[in-house]
């Protein structure tokens, strides 16, 4: 009491209520209010259940999140055993010599080991030496103790796999404390420090494939089973670039057998290889060499694989994977330092030098030959080179290079340029020979005033709302702009009809590719700025794919889409608009009513299981009265998973047997 009545802020805060000290002692010396009186009967009873459960609901709230983490990581230790059991096959198919089945599991495992110590394994799974009947030997090698099981004994598995390993050397170990009833969820691992130092090194725990790899779910086996008996669509993997070098010498022919041997255990139908114009005639204007591929060629029919062959007149920047920097060829780059206008140019007169400019397809301006006369020469030298490889049929197809990474565009996006995703890109139309070509047609069109690239349409890295042209109700749809994005389109179809033609005059017979990029950024816009920018007149009120897919259609030639097997997350549709599903099914949709042939090829590498079944959904549509499917599949993989590591190929070999139709019920999922 002492200390309240010694407090200075305590008697100020009190002093208005107090006007005398009988009011002050009372005021401090009121009786505390009476306790709240406790429900009786039936509202005691309701208050203790509902704090009963009020308690219970929270502990059960933990308790199930406790589950589901749980359950997390039994995925993950599920995910990660069944990558060891991959790599420990792929092993045991590469070094080991065994002769395992495309889709073995752990009894073929053990059959082989068996064998291979000299024992007999019967198809039913009897297993014996020679000199021992399979009664005795059974009793022999496998003792039972008195009122023990043999289904439970630990010693079962344990004696089998010592009788198995008993001539092998000791490479991999078995926990003998496992059961053979836990025969499905063996992990074999090697206990001594090099092998895990191996496995900390291996490609399996690499994170642009492991770690998406592990916190997939395991599919249903039902989702798994759609796919058995459907249409059969073959397979092609690219190969990497970097087993030609800028002198066109095959460098790495092992390498090339490894990769090889791995692609045909996957059971793939064939591989795709660039020949690029900027290794082929890098330093003399039709002085080609050919000499690297023909080596390649030749591995590559040992193998009996099939082969496509791309002309790549576009320059390579690159990859995380390995792929080598090819540039075009030198003579080129020297005219393109006199003449910079060969090259494709933004409105700030930066030069890309991916490709050369449409513009010039007509101009001679490349040591007295025209753009065209040059593809054509390029293309005429590859089939006189290997005529004999088109006779005997080893050559499938021929994909013909069209623009920036070999896709049907222009380089509006390139990343030499300082393009990020989902940026809108720029128009790519400002050499001189283009704009002589936009002055032609504004004259033709009697709007001279039109001879002008669009002066508000933004750069690289900006969005649709924040340009004049490509925003809600811009210019890009206004009389100008109509005719300027159609006069762009235009150059686009030329140059692709044109190509084609010559192509058709040298290969004959031969199946034609065109692959169609896919630009699926800002396609929930009205304006669809990243296709008008890269060629595609295609906003929400047009159509423009379908003058493309008709040029297409008259040359006979397989539209090769390329596919985004990745989900787009609700952050990237926000951010970007995107919908690489309905641009893919307006492409498809469009090339299958004209009657086209339709490939698929993926955008990324080693795709977890979700994106696959996603491709894999699009290359054989469900429900589809016309039964539409892919031609083929390019399948563009990593060299580093195709020839170090058995991390991806479980995704792999599942993705290829649903493209084949294969997929059994016994198929262990990876």
């Amino acid at each position: 009491m002492s200390g309240s009545l010694n407090d200075d802020s305590f008697h100020q805060d009190l002093q208005p209520r107090a006007n005398n000290v009988s009011d002050y002692l009372s005021h401090q010396l009121q009786p505390p209010p009476p306790p709240p009186r406790r429900p009786r009967g039936f509202a005691a009873t309701a208050a203790a259940i509902g704090q009963t459960t009020s308690t219970a609901s929270a502990t059960g709230g933990n308790a199930k999140r406790e589950r589901e983490k749980e359950k997390e990581r039994t995925k993950l230790r599920e995910r990660h055993r069944r990558a060891i059991t991959s790599r420990i096959l792929a092993g045991l198919r590469q070094y080991g010599n065994f002769p395992l089945p495309a889709r073995a599991d752990m009894n073929d495992v053990l059959a082989a080991l068996a064998r291979e110590a000299g024992w007999v394994v019967e198809a039913d799974g009897t297993t014996y030496r020679h000199s021992t009947p399979p009664s005795q030997s059974q009793e022999a090698a496998f003792p039972v103790r008195s009122g023990e099981s043999p289904i439970s004994s630990g010693s079962f598995m344990s004696c089998s796999i010592k009788a198995a390993l008993d001539c092998q050397p000791s490479v991999h170990r078995i926990d003998e404390s496992l059961s053979p009833a836990s025969l499905d969820s063996v992990v074999i691992t090697e206990r001594d420090a090099k092998n895990e130092k191996y496995a900390a090194l291996s490609p399996l725990n690499s994170a642009h494939c492991l770690e998406d790899q592990l916190i997939q779910d395991i599919r249903p086996r039902e989702n798994e089973s759609q796919f058995r008996g459907t249409p059969y669509v073959p397979v092609y993997v690219m190969l990497s670039t970097g087993f030609i070098n800028n002198f066109c010498l095959l460098i790495d022919p092992d390498g090339v057998r490894q990769e090889l041997s791995h692609l045909k255990a996957l059971n793939v139908d064939g591989v795709i290889v660039d020949c690029w114009w900027g290794i082929i005639e890098a330093w003399n204007p039709q002085k080609y060499v050919w000499s690297g591929y023909r080596d390649l060629f030749n591995i590559i029919r040992e193998f009996k694989l099939k082969l496509q062959v791309v002309m790549a007149f576009h320059a390579c920047e690159g990859t995380e994977s390995g792929d080598a920097f090819i540039n075009l060829p030198q003579w080129v780059l020297e005219i393109g330092k006199e003449n910079p206008d060969i090259f494709f140019t933004d409105r700030e007169g930066r030069r890309n030098e991916d490709c050369l400019s449409w513009g010039i397809d007509k101009e001679r301006v490349l040591r007295g030959r025209t753009g065209m006369e040059v593809y054509f020469d390029f293309m005429r030298s590859f089939h006189t080179e290997f005529n004999d490889l088109f006779a005997e049929g080893f050559v499938s197809a021929i994909e013909v290079g069209l623009g920036a990474s070999g896709e049907l565009k222009y380089p509006s996006f390139s990343k030499r340029m300082g393009w990020s995703y989902p940026g809108i890109g720029e128009f790519q139309c400002y050499d001189k020979y283009l704009q002589q070509s936009l002055r032609k047609a504004a004259g033709l069109r009697g709007h001279s005033f039109w001879a002008r690239g669009p002066d508000n349409s933004g750069q690289y890295n900006s969005r649709p709302h924040e340009s004049g042209f490509f925003c809600e109700r811009g210019d890009y749809d206004s009389y100008y702009g109509r005719f300027f994005l159609q006069w762009y389109a235009q150059m686009l179809i030329d140059h692709v009809d044109n190509v084609l033609s010559l192509a058709s005059l040298v290969f004959e017979e031969t199946k034609f590719i065109v692959k169609i990029p896919a630009v699926y950024w800002w396609y929930k816009t009205s304006s669809h700025a990243a296709e008008l920018t890269a060629g595609f007149y295609n906003p929400s009120n047009q159509d423009g794919y379908s003058p493309v897919l008709d040029v297409l259609k008259k040359h006979s030639v397989i539209v090769k889409l390329v596919c985004s097997g990745m989900p787009v997350t609700g952050q990237e549709v926000d951010d970007a608009l995107a919908d690489p599903e309905s641009l893919s099914w307006q492409i498809l949709n469009s090339a299958w009513d004209r009657g086209l042939a339709v490939a698929g090829e993926n955008s990324l590498s080693c795709y977890d299981r979700e994106g696959h079944m996603r491709i894999i959904d699009m290359a054989k549509p469900r429900n589809d009265p016309d039964r539409h499917r892919f031609s083929f599949f390019a399948y563009r993989q990593q060299p580093a998973d195709l020839i170090q590591g058995a991390a991806c190929f479980p995704e792999l070999d599942y993705f290829i047997k649903c493209m084949h139709g294969e997929i059994v019920d016994d198929l262990v999922p990876c």
